[in-house]
């Protein structure tokens, strides 16, 4: 069994070349968080992949750090930021686990396509609403398959075990947002498109 950054380091070219499953969708989950964000906000975004999503927002922030564990994934997303000429997202290859919350307060925080790739999603939850500062806004894009796949949680270790896939935790729409309001967060939108087992959701910490 790889390491999770190991085998996103494999994935990251072929990662970067694979075109969005639902353009549509992802169009619409783009413009419901630019309706969140303001000019003078600082953002982190954990689990950033090759930087498409935070350097579509920059435009519309003041300052972008975004996260990834994997060191190649970071490497396209800042070809990505030259060649697009965009100067206010910093990015670094870490994890969420890496950061202290009182080492710095945001304003928002996104993590798409992330919370069934970790281990303690409990914990994680808690420590983005620990980061945020009053009135801070929560993104997040979450394969729930425990909606639909249930049967996943018994062959997905076999193809992580094997290498061919990162370790997946399969829990269902309901289990994430117990999560987000067991943590403090009050649910503002919810969204999925038909037939998708990825939930979009904007949590709120009071403020």
């Amino acid at each position: 069994m790889s390491e999770p950054s190991a085998f996103w380091d494999r994935m990251a070219e072929r990662y970067s070349r694979k075109p969005v499953a639902d353009e549509a969708a992802y169009q619409k989950k783009l413009r419901i968080t630019r309706s969140y964000l303001h000019a003078d906000m600082e953002v982190l975004e954990f689990g950033c992949g090759t930087g498409s999503t935070a350097i579509t927002h920059a435009p519309y922030v003041k300052h972008i750090l975004a996260i990834d564990i994997s060191s190649k994934m970071i490497e396209i997303a800042r070809a990505k930021a030259d060649a697009a000429k965009v100067a206010n997202v910093t990015f670094k290859q870490a994890a969420i686990d890496d950061f202290s919350e009182a080492d710095r307060a945001f304003d928002a925080v996104m993590g798409h396509s992330v919370l069934h790739l970790v281990e303690d999603r409990d914990g994680i939850v808690s420590k983005v609403h620990r980061m945020l500062k009053p009135g801070g806004v929560f993104v997040s894009n979450t394969a729930c398959l425990g909606d639909r796949m249930k049967f996943f949680k018994f062959i997905g270790p076999i193809g992580t075990f094997l290498g061919l896939m990162p370790m997946v935790k399969v829990f269902t729409t309901q289990e994430l947002i117990d999560s987000l309001t067991g943590a403090g967060f009050a649910i503002d939108r919810q969204w999925k498109p038909d037939k998708a087992v990825s939930v979009f959701i904007v949590a709120k910490k009071a403020g």
